[in-house]
């Protein structure tokens, strides 16, 4: 018999298919606002005074790159990039621990079931069967992939299952894992199995991990961890960046429309994002400096890990008491200037987002194609290295193509695919350095976000496109030697520092440190690319 939810329904055969051996009562295809009753009654989540859902993960507030495997077959033995991020597991106990979690679910009183898509071109549209423990976890789908309309789902074939059971726990002594949370992808069962950890995020960068290997390696498309908007002219910005760069804030923009948050494909013909919502970081957070964000939280958004203050249900947005990995997700529609179906054109323009608390690298400059790939490789930012007081010194971070834990492939793979598709195109590659100017962290200034929306904005406004440029001695990228709104005396990192000494050594420095990342991808890339390692 189906189980029936209003005009949808869902074949318990399938179910049974999967290797359900009883069922419990499932709910199929829910509203966000009976997911969050459910969650109400459930004692799960609490409403805040906006009305969206707020609920804690659990033990585990953000990801477990050390628990999250790949199943080592036919499929992936020479092809996937072994490492500390992709970490190989046997088929076997891929099928054990799929055994458990589904006498594990079919023994509770419910589940829930929600088909949806990845990838707003259809071309290239992955289907998505998820299988939660929570009614919560089932809204975060509902939220963040892309949702079928009541007629795709009838007889809606999934690609993908994902299978999350945040109350199940492994054994590690026997399920070949490392402790009892895990997250693991067979790419010849097309599964995700997510057990042990109630952290939502699981689930989008399982997928995000899937299309990153399918579309480069089977489809000849770019995946890419990046953010993108466009204009009225119909011009393309993406950008890329770490945590903590600007990413979201800088491809905000009032005047563009935002075709994604997070995640995108690159075809021959255009840029198409992978999701159906945005999962955004809280901490912080204030109608000021992240009005779209913050307007989001609202009935149908769910809100993970925050404080309240005292005696109310008002978020405290400074609240790091659980974690600093506070978020929300809400659908993409919740941003007034999204852009829908959200799929735009050729990138014009690319920005790679640095917070350079070294403050060497120049505010804004120009790259070759081969410097391109190379700054892809590297994935750079740099933080002030902890929270203890006392603690001032700056940490390089390096991240692989500014994604590498949900990166499959060799990341020398995808630099080459970007490559191809700068020269292909002719596409503008510019470095942005959100960080700091005049000195390092403790001696010299936060760059003002009022000049770096300037420097994209002249950009995308085409005002820097014949402007003069001079090569950086050490990283050889290209400063401009002027740019509308910007301070002349800002551009040549250099000049900002009173001891200019001092600023030699520390380029010095930090380019010892991207040539000693480099080295593990030496034997990948091509020559182009090695020749753009900054001159020590």
């Amino acid at each position: 018999m189906p189980v029936q939810h209003t005009m949808v329904s869902i074949s318990s055969e399938k179910l049974y298919q999967l290797g359900f051996k009883s069922l419990p009562n499932i709910h199929y295809q829910l509203s966000p606002e009976e997911l969050t009753e459910q969650t109400i009654t459930r004692k799960q989540g609490v409403l805040n005074d906006t009305g969206a859902l707020c609920i804690n993960t659990g033990e585990f507030t953000g990801r477990s790159p050390q628990d999250k495997f790949t199943v080592k077959d036919a499929i992936t033995e020479k092809s996937v990039h072994w490492n500390n991020f992709n970490i190989p597991i046997d088929e076997k106990y891929f099928f054990q621990l799929r055994s458990k979690m589904l006498d594990y679910l079919g023994n509770k009183e419910e589940i829930w079931v929600r088909d949806a898509y990845a990838c707003a071109s259809s071309e290239y549209r992955l289907n998505i069967r998820v299988i939660n423990e929570n009614a919560w976890s089932n809204l975060f789908a509902y939220n963040m992939f892309l949702r079928p309309c009541e007629e795709e789902l009838d007889g809606f074939e999934p690609d993908w299952h994902i299978i999350q059971a945040p109350g199940f726990k492994a054994d590690p002594a026997t399920d070949g894992v490392r402790q009892h949370n895990f997250a693991i992808i067979s790419f010849t069962h097309k599964t995700i199995l997510i057990g042990g950890t109630g952290y939502t995020g699981e689930m989008k960068k399982g997928i995000f991990t899937v299309l990153n290997f399918i579309l480069p390696h089977d489809r000849q498309v770019l995946s890419m961890h990046c953010s993108a908007n466009v204009g009225e002219e119909g011009d393309v910005a993406v950008f890329f960046g770490l945590s903590g760069t600007g990413k979201t804030t800088l491809s905000a923009d009032p005047n563009r429309k935002l075709i994604g948050d997070d995640e995108h494909g690159w075809t021959n013909d255009n840029v198409f994002n992978f999701e159906g919502g945005c999962y955004a970081k809280c901490i912080d957070l204030s109608e000021e400096k992240e009005p779209d964000i913050f307007h989001a939280i609202r009935p149908g958004a769910l809100v993970e890990n925050v404080g309240f203050y005292a005696n109310t249900n008002n978020i405290d947005f400074s609240n790091k008491s659980i974690t600093e990995n506070t978020r929300v997700s809400y659908p993409l529609h919740y941003i007034n200037n999204a852009l829908q179906p959200s799929i735009g054109g050729i990138p014009k323009n690319i920005f790679f987002l640095t917070c350079d608390a070294y403050g060497v690298l120049p505010p804004i400059s120009k790259l070759t194609p081969g410097q391109a790939m190379y700054q892809f490789i590297s994935g750079y930012t740099a933080r002030v290295a902890g929270t203890e007081a006392g603690v001032t010194e700056p940490k390089a971070t390096f991240s692989a193509c500014f994604g590498a834990p949900f990166l499959p492939l060799h990341p020398g793979e995808y630099a080459k695919m970007l490559g191809e598709k700068i020269k292909e195109n002719d596409v503008n590659v510019w470095m942005i350095n959100t960080g700091w100017s005049g000195g390092c962290y403790g001696v010299g200034e936060r760059i003002k976000l009022k000049y770096t929306r300037a420097m994209i904005t002249a950009v995308l406004n085409g005002n820097m496109d014949n402007v003069e440029l001079e090569a950086h001695p050490v990283f050889g990228v290209w400063m401009p030697k002027r740019c509308p709104n910007v301070p002349l005396n800002m551009l040549h990192p250099r000049f900002t520092w009173a001891d200019r000494s001092a600023y030699d050594a520390a380029a010095k420095e930090l380019a010892k440190q991207f040539v000693k990342n480099f080295e593990k991808y030496e034997t990948g890339v091509s020559a182009e690319i090695l020749a753009a390692a900054p001159r020590i």
